[in-house]
């Protein structure tokens, strides 16, 4: 039995699979209607327009629809709401719209039937945010209802703050970047970064490896140049000057030969030459005449944030390594972000009633209780559907309590 109002999924499995839409023009044709899933972005129809390359789609035609047949198509064309307008095709032609690569390369093959990785892989997994607007206008705000009125344009805001909210703590948005250390230390800060979650140092084999951040050393914010007496000095606008850190340069050119020795704390005595062949690097040294301290005692490098430059600051035996840098967003700086788990999407409902209500002026104070009382249930029930725990994995690594240790 069909849903009253048909089903969720509105694309074709080649749609979905091949990122491509197939349409055989009738006499004189005109305007051809996509139905992906995944939003049309229309920059211009002219291959010499550096707009052109913001297209995330790419037009094939054919007479026959055989392989090997298809050519591009590049006469002018206008996009508008996912709909796309040609001039009049001759009837039985094949027209074939082809969705970006993930990966900004090729679309498919050049036939129109190749596999590709299109951006609505697993989109029915999310829920999109207008989607959660209307939804939650429909079903929660009317007569009769705990909501009688609200401006769509305040469901839109307090929206856009949950999805911030759970993103930082709930959902699971964790991005990642692979990077290569350069010869200055440093790499920039992702656009829409805002907080790491772990950074790591790919070895040959592909495994990662942790790089913590140091307490050694620091970044300052600004370097003032002083005169004689220490005092800052200024240009002609009455401004600060400024010169490079010597700190940041001191850490960068660090002699390693000379940080790979133990020296007693209090002697300054020669202990040991060459951690390489003992700890296996000199961090471990660090406090060794009380014992290691275990935020040093690794050997994997480690990090600074930069916040006057907005970088990583990374330490020199990194440096030409690959690293992962996995990082939050708060959801809202990319439109395809902006999506809500369905596993969330009560949570994200409960948030909004309670949100929207908590702000009017004259609410029962029970009420606003009880309601942040359901928002609270329905978060937690959302980490804990989000947490994705299988018992056939918990119990596979229990496993390793049962074995014997030997000394």
């Amino acid at each position: 039995m069909s849903q009253p109002n048909g089903g969720l999924i509105t694309e074709s499995n080649s749609q979905y699979y091949a990122g491509a839409q197939t349409f055989i023009a009738t006499t004189d044709q005109t305007t051809f209607a996509t139905t992906f899933n995944t939003k049309i972005t229309f920059g211009s129809s002219d291959p010499t327009s550096e707009n052109y390359n913001t297209n995330n789609f790419r037009i094939y035609t054919s007479a026959n629809g055989n392989p090997g047949t298809f050519t591009e198509y590049t006469t002018t064309y206008t996009v508008l709401d996912n709909v796309f307008t040609l001039p009049a095709q001759a009837a039985g032609t094949f027209v074939v719209i082809q969705l970006l690569t993930e990966t900004g390369g090729e679309y498919g093959n050049r036939d129109a039937f190749g596999k590709t990785t299109q951006h609505n892989y697993n989109s029915y997994s999310y829920i999109k945010v207008h989607e959660l607007v209307n939804n939650f206008l429909v079903a929660y705000v009317g007569a009769g209802k705990l909501i009688p009125s609200v401006k769509r344009t305040d469901v839109i805001f307090h929206t856009k703050r949950a999805l911030q909210e759970f993103n930082y703590d709930t959902l699971r948005s964790i991005k990642s970047q692979e990077l290569t250390i350069p010869h200055s230390l440093n790499i920039p800060i992702p656009q829409d970064y805002v907080n790491y979650v772990n950074l790591s140092w790919v070895d040959d084999a592909g495994i990662t490896h942790i790089i913590y951040p140091t307490t050694l050393t620091t970044n300052p914010y600004t370097k003032p140049i002083q005169d004689a007496q220490g005092i800052a000095t200024q240009d002609n606008q009455g401004q600060n000057l400024t010169g490079t850190s010597i700190t940041e340069k001191r850490w960068k050119d660090n002699n390693t030969a000379i940080l790979q020795e133990i020296r007693d704390d209090i002697t300054g005595r020669l202990v040991a030459d060459g951690l390489y062949g003992w700890y296996g690097n000199w961090f471990y040294g660090y406090g060794q005449r009380y014992g290691l301290q275990p935020e040093t005692s690794q050997i994997n490098g480690t990090f600074t944030i930069n916040d006057r430059n907005g970088t990583f600051a990374f330490s020199s035996d990194l440096k030409d390594k690959i690293i992962i840098l996995e990082y939050i967003s708060d959801g809202l700086a990319y439109e395809q972000d902006m999506r809500v788990p369905k596993l969330a999407e009560e949570a994200v409902y409960a948030y909004l009633i309670h949100a929207i209500l908590a702000s009017r002026i004259n609410q029962p104070e029970y009420v606003i209780r009880r309601l942040k009382q359901e928002k609270s249930a329905k978060l937690r029930n959302a980490k804990i559907r989000l947490s994705n725990l299988k018992s056939n994995e918990f119990v596979q690594i229990m496993r390793g309590k049962s074995k014997w240790l030997k000394f």
